[in-house]
């Protein structure tokens, strides 16, 4: 396993998309951040924000760098037919599904570590210069704050588990068009769907079965009562997701030839 975690990283630290890729997940997470927080005031939203979700906007589209990264993880080895040479260094398909999984994730926790600091910092500085403050009833976003704390740690692992959600799915399909399309559209369809949906109760549990959705609902800090689904199990959500996306690509991964 260490040879085939080894290549994987070789492979990753060599090649420039993968950099360019987590650096752009990073930046786009940021800048949406800081552009919502800059676009909301207390005069005038009044009271009842949740600032740290707020501040964390940005993990709406920085979670779609980081499937096109984990997509193009598995995908580009066999549009360059790179993927004989690899398969021929590790005949062992599933190590070698398991060390890009290994890899990738890593890559992703990190850079989603430095997006989601760099949100919640721009976020107490943006948000109290525009009015939420302790006179208005607001604390300042740190994440001594126990629920900021969950919801930025939250944060980070969603976009692993999206990143091994999307590695499964290319595994699964081979292609890149296909794979960006079928994660883009598990991530976003979801919510549209349910936002069209006139039935509460159908509502609530596309809500809850949707891995964005799902997944999110770690960023809430208040008003935890209201919410389709509570905070860790909807992060548990986005873990079945993933589990059964790599079971699945690593399955078909072994039954078919390269």
């Amino acid at each position: 396993m260490s040879r085939a975690l080894h290549a994987e990283w070789t492979k990753q630290r060599t090649i420039a998309g993968p950099g360019w890729l987590l650096l752009g997940a990073i930046t786009l997470t940021v800048a949406l951040s800081a552009t919502v927080a800059t676009a909301v005031s207390y005069a005038s939203t009044g009271s009842g924000q949740d600032l740290t979700k707020l501040s964390l906007t940005g993990i709406y589209i920085g979670q779609a760098i980081v499937a096109i990264l984990a997509v193009q993880t598995m995908t580009g080895e066999y549009s360059t037919g790179m993927i004989h040479v690899t398969l021929t260094a590790m005949p062992r398909r599933h190590t070698m599904l398991a060390a890009k999984a290994a890899v990738l994730s890593a890559l992703v926790l990190v850079a989603g570590t430095v997006a989601v600091l760099l949100s919640i910092l721009l976020g107490r500085l943006i948000l109290s210069g525009n009015g939420f403050t302790a006179a208005h009833g607001y604390q300042l976003l740190s994440l001594g704050h126990g629920p900021t704390l969950r919801a930025a740690v939250g944060s980070v692992l969603y976009l692993g588990l999206i990143a091994l959600l999307s590695l499964g799915i290319a595994a699964a399909v081979r292609d890149s068009a296909i794979a960006i399309g079928i994660v883009l559209g598990l991530l976003y369809l979801f919510p549209i769907f349910a936002a069209l949906a006139t039935d509460p109760a159908l509502r609530r549990h596309l809500q809850q079965i949707g891995p964005m959705t799902a997944g999110l609902a770690i960023q809430d800090t208040t008003n935890l009562h209201h919410l389709p689904i509570a905070p860790w199990a909807g992060l548990g959500v986005v873990a079945g997701w993933a589990a059964a996306s790599l079971i699945a690509g690593g399955l078909l991964l072994r039954l078919r030839d390269a």
